[in-house]
């Protein structure tokens, strides 16, 4: 009976089939856990062939770019410079590879630490010279980072004027950067292996490398962009912190000999007033009156009209150019009249226009809305025998150091001291608020459309704008020669007026100053404002015949000289010997060949331009040209048509004792080759 129960009873059976699909469960359970351990294995296969090349994306992707930026001069390296770019393809993708694969990992703190320098490095390397690149046509490096003494100052105030296409610069780079991060953590996913650990300990060392390797960043910059970019502001951090690696070279303390004491030749008393602005070129402002028919009222200068109407009978030097497109060069030119390529030394003991007013019983003042911090600048004047000083700072003490103090109280402060001075004197009134950032009344600002941005497509509002901080000094100019010409001193002082460079609005792919030699950057404003009387009629002829004459900054000190009596004076013959230029007051011995350059031993330049002018032709080059380029700057005033070296007749010969060659061609010019600058990357 109970076998027989049992015989009958299903649950025996059910449960050997039960058992029966448990084990053909376990088998199929088992076989898909080799087939996973298959696919894993395949995927990490996939992983670790894909997941190397993925680590290569950013340096591709970097190269891009640069070819995007400036591929026709890539076409044109060879030697040298073609090691000298892959030796930099190899430090950015060791950084770059490493870094992100240590953003990689699966787990552990250090990975979000490489995440974060990833992203932050290739957003600020990537970005700014994207940045950079678009507003000079080259890439930030270590010469531009230490031309300014306020770093901080200088970069939020640029961030102030152009901060929204700087975060459109920078903004594709941070998004990419941290795609690639996102995308390295599902594809790369390193192990634990010994070759993955040491990676990982690489890549901080790997990141100091690039602060510290040398690379090729001065004539053609064959390196990649980020290379450069990590290469320069290592070496501003090894300068801020005293380390010096790179002499900067910048104007420094003045040690001028004790000239003896001189006395003026007989002739007209007069004084003299020198009025000099900053970064006004001669298209913005109006050198001659407007040309009007007979019987008509003067047409006003758009620019400038208050100064316009200020000085109506003013002889006007249309074809003035400076020998240089930085400040500081063009000080030290228009005071000594030395050439830019003179010596530091010369440069730095030459006698100024206000040792010989000092030497010949003349009081003078140097007043400037310029900032002393920036680069040295107080330095190099604070040892001026003047009776009368100031700078931003004494103006406002919250001035801003690319701009300075407000031009209007320079002007006001002027007014209050210039009829102070003892006659006959010589006094300098410098203004500045026409230099970068610009300052503007956005309440008269009759140019327009009008923008501070700097972006390519914005360039003729940017030049607006520009226009906008002209207009706005005309007032304060102007203010200033109507007081003069009211007060008691007028009728009896000569007004001297130019600005000390021009300014760059990519007429050749420059914006600003300081890149090159080419007119939009030297071609400058230039007038003489004489009462009757203060001239004698030879010295206003000579004047006249130099209306439409080339003339040039170096003129302008024997010019002033000869304003104060003192050009034949037999004492200062030897000084007088090293100038190159001509007094304006007395007929033109023709002309002369006249060195151009940013690059000299008061400045360095950051990207070489340098040449030579003789009367209207100009011999040019810049740091990425390997032949010297020849204009008829008076046949061809916006230089577009290169006539070839020949037809600057014996300039390329004379220019190429001088630099070495053009500038694409020398490491170091032959005028700076025994002053450190710094190595020769080149």
């Amino acid at each position: 009976m109970l076998r027989s129960k049992a015989l009958n009873d299903p649950r025996p059976v059910e449960a050997d089939a039960a058992s029966r699909s448990s084990r053909g469960f376990a088998r199929d359970l088992g076989a898909d856990r080799a087939a996973a351990r298959v696919r894993l294995r395949a995927v990490a296969r996939v992983r670790r062939r894909y997941g190397r090349l993925f680590l290569a994306l950013p340096l591709l992707l970097i190269v891009a770019a640069d070819v995007l930026l400036r591929g026709d001069r890539l076409l044109d390296l060879g030697g040298k410079h073609i090691a000298s770019y892959l030796g930099a393809m190899v430090e950015s993708a060791a950084l770059w590879g490493l870094l992100l694969f240590a953003a990689s990992s699966r787990r552990g703190a250090s990975r979000w630490i490489a995440a974060l320098l990833f992203v932050a490095l290739a957003t600020l390397s990537l970005g700014g010279q994207l940045y950079f690149h678009r507003q000079y046509a080259t890439y930030l490096n270590l010469d531009a980072t230490l031309f300014g003494t306020s770093l901080s100052a200088s970069l939020f105030g640029q961030l102030r004027a152009d901060g929204e296409n700087f975060f459109r610069s920078v903004l594709p780079p941070l998004l990419l950067a941290i795609a690639l991060v996102w995308l390295g953590r599902r594809i790369v996913r390193p192990g634990r292996t010994a070759w993955a650990r040491a990676a990982r300990l690489a890549a901080p060392a790997v990141v100091v490398a690039a602060f510290v390797l040398p690379c090729s960043y001065r004539t053609v910059q064959a390196s990649t962009p980020d290379v450069i970019y990590f290469h320069a502001i290592g070496g501003l951090l090894k300068e801020l912190a005293g380390v010096q690696t790179t002499a900067q070279v910048r104007p420094g303390l003045r040690t001028p000999p004790s000239l003896p004491p001189v006395t003026p030749r007989p002739g007209p008393r007069r004084n003299v007033l020198f009025i000099l602005t900053e970064s006004v070129r001669a298209d913005a402002t109006c050198s001659a009156r407007m040309p009007v028919a007979a019987g008509e009222a003067p047409a006003a200068c758009p620019g400038t009209p208050r100064i316009d109407a200020a000085v109506p009978d003013r002889l006007p030097l249309t074809q003035m150019r400076s020998n240089a497109s930085t400040t500081a060069i063009g000080l030290a030119v228009l005071w000594s009249g030395l050439q830019p390529v003179a010596t530091r030394e010369a440069l730095h003991t030459a006698p100024l226009v206000f040792d010989y007013a000092h030497a010949a019983g003349f009081d003078s003042a140097y007043w400037t809305s310029h900032h002393m911090m920036f680069a040295n600048s107080r330095l190099y004047v604070q040892d001026l025998p003047v009776s009368h000083q100031c700078g931003a700072t004494e103006l406002d003490p919250l001035a801003d150091i690319d701009l300075g103090a407000d031009d209007r109280l320079l002007s006001a402060h002027v007014r209050s001291e210039v009829l102070s001075l003892r006659e006959p004197f010589l006094a300098v009134a410098h203004f500045g608020n026409t230099h970068v950032p610009y300052l503007v009344d956005p309440e008269d600002a009759p140019f327009q459309p009008a923008l501070e941005s700097k972006a390519p497509d914005d360039n003729e509002a940017y030049r607006n704008f520009y226009r906008n901080a002209v207009y706005r000094q005309d007032a304060a100019i102007a203010d200033l020669i109507r007081f003069v010409r009211s007060s008691p001193v007028g009728e009896r002082t000569v007004i001297v007026f130019t600005s000390d460079h021009g300014e760059a609005f990519r007429e050749h792919g420059q914006l600003g100053h300081t890149g090159s030699i080419l007119d939009e950057e030297i071609r400058v404003p230039g007038w003489v404002d004489a009462p009757p009387g203060t001239l004698t009629a030879a010295e206003e002829g000579a004047l006249r015949a130099a209306r439409d004459e080339p003339v040039f900054h170096t003129d302008v000190a024997p010019t002033l000289l000869d304003l104060m009596g003192l050009w034949e004076e037999p004492a200062l013959a030897g000084y007088r010997a090293a100038m190159v230029g001509h007094s304006l007051l007395r007929p033109s011995p023709g002309p002369a060949a006249l060195a151009l350059t940013n690059c000299t031993g008061i400045w360095g330049c950051a990207f070489k331009n340098w040449g030579m002018m003789r009367g209207n032709m100009k011999l040019e080059s810049r740091a990425w040209d390997t032949a010297w380029h020849c204009y008829d700057v008076l046949a061809d005033p916006r230089e577009q048509r290169d006539l070839g070296p020949a037809a600057c007749g014996d300039l390329p010969r004379l220019a190429d004792a001088l630099y070495g060659g053009p500038a694409g061609s020398v490491d170091v010019p032959a005028h700076l080759r025994d002053l450190a600058v710094g190595p020769r990357h080149d």
